[in-house]
């Protein structure tokens, strides 16, 4: 790839990480939350739960009124961004109970369906045969912005979480301004497919991509609930160890930010390996992490965040995969309607998991709390077994399955 379409790559993924900084940005302050409003676990989880629903809801209403192709996507970005930085800065200006906290994390779920999805349509205009590469940059930026507010915590927000708050709301309106300075799109532009009501249905009658939904649905029922709560888990383990909470924050942003490097090898390596491939290894890892990390805690601090590491990585590298995998097998005109549910599912589903973490901690405590997060992965490495086996599979990678 020359340098010339490099550099619109790079600059995309630096505005993408700012955006997305917000994404996490109350849930890495619930410890100090929780002191000052008196959170219950409930309340912890609807932190980020309403950034959920906020998510779903903006995906569907700009796909059903194509926001996407009627406004330029580096100006739906800089819009977005702009939305998302201001409904985090309200938080810490005007929320002294949850209830408001609910609806201002709402509202930036909402602002946050122009970054995430809109990022992946300006990327998708400067990529063509190396798309899983160009993807995988973009989804690890996700990845490292998502974890920036736990570095913001431990680099100055222990004494003041509304600190971690106006810092990320900052970043992500610089993130919106440098995407509509800088950022442009690329010459594979084309109009996307329009979200159609009548294909909903059809999403269960194709056995290939109905797989490689199941695949992206195991995916999604672990990878939100560990980036919620494993923070939270380091810190509570920190502290039975003796060891200060801005080291527990400096871990739980290395064990989301490992998660970048993860999205770019694996992209590198389904564009040669496969789709399948790759995905089944990626699953098999992080499952396998859900069911031992509990057995650290309390323990080593060193094997604690080692073991979470691994997780990290894994738990993200197979993200971008799944959309690759099913925008190769549906119809050129189903693409963005497939691609649309499939994404508004898989968040609707992360709401169970985000909710029953700390039920299972209440219940079981922190050493099996994540053991049925290994479900997901589980299902998900049946289906791409079976997806493997269909002809179908020769759609994607090239081929390559």
């Amino acid at each position: 790839m020359p340098a010339s379409s490099r550099k619109p790559i790079y600059l995309l993924s630096i505005a993408e990480l700012f955006g997305m900084s917000v994404w996490f940005s109350a849930s890495a302050v619930v410890p100090a939350l929780t002191n000052e409003w008196g959170l219950s676990a409930s309340g912890q989880a609807w932190l980020t739960i309403a950034v959920q629903l906020g998510f779903v809801v903006g995906a569907l209403g700009s796909a059903v009124l194509n926001l996407a192709d009627r406004v330029p996507g580096p100006r739906f970005f800089f819009i977005s961004s702009l939305a998302a930085g201001l409904f985090t800065a309200f938080l810490p200006l005007i929320s002294r109970e949850l209830a408001s906290a609910v609806v201002l994390r709402f509202l930036t779920g909402i602002s946050l369906a122009g970054i995430y999805p809109v990022g992946m349509k300006i990327m998708a205009t400067w990529t063509r045969e190396n798309r899983g590469w160009g993807i995988g940059i973009l989804v690890g930026a996700l990845t490292v912005g998502s974890a920036s507010p736990h570095l913001i915590r431990a680099l100055g927000g222990i004494s003041d979480w509304r600190v971690v708050l106006f810092a990320s709301a900052g970043l992500a309106m610089l993130g919106g301004l440098t995407a509509f300075l800088f950022v442009k799109e690329g010459p594979y532009r084309v109009d996307s497919p329009k979200f159609d009501w009548r294909y909903a249905g059809r999403i269960w009658r194709e056995p290939a991509v109905v797989l490689a939904n199941l695949g992206y649905f195991g995916h999604m029922w672990e990878l939100y609930a560990m980036w919620t709560w494993v923070p939270v888990f380091i810190i509570a383990s920190f502290r039975l160890s003796g060891i200060g909470e801005r080291w527990a924050s400096l871990a739980g942003f290395a064990v989301i930010a490992v998660g970048g490097v993860g999205c770019l090898a694996a992209g590198k390596l389904a564009d040669r390996y496969g789709r399948t491939a790759v995905t089944t290894a990626s699953m098999a890892v992080s499952g396998a992490c859900c069911l031992v990390v509990g057995f650290f805690f309390g323990g080593n601090p060193v094997w604690l965040v080692g073991v979470c590491l691994i997780w990290g990585f894994a738990v993200v590298a197979d993200s971008a995969q799944f959309s690759a995998g099913v925008s190769e097998l549906c119809p050129a005109e189903r693409t963005g309607t497939i691609l649309t549910l499939q994404t508004s599912l898989g968040f609707l589903l992360t709401l169970v998991t985000i909710r029953l973490i700390p039920m299972m901690e209440g219940w079981l405590g922190w050493r099996y709390a994540f053991v049925l997060l290994a479900g997901g992965p589980a299902v998900g490495i049946w289906a791409m077994v079976k997806l493997r086996r269909l002809p179908e599979s020769a759609k994607m990678a090239s081929g390559r399955r």
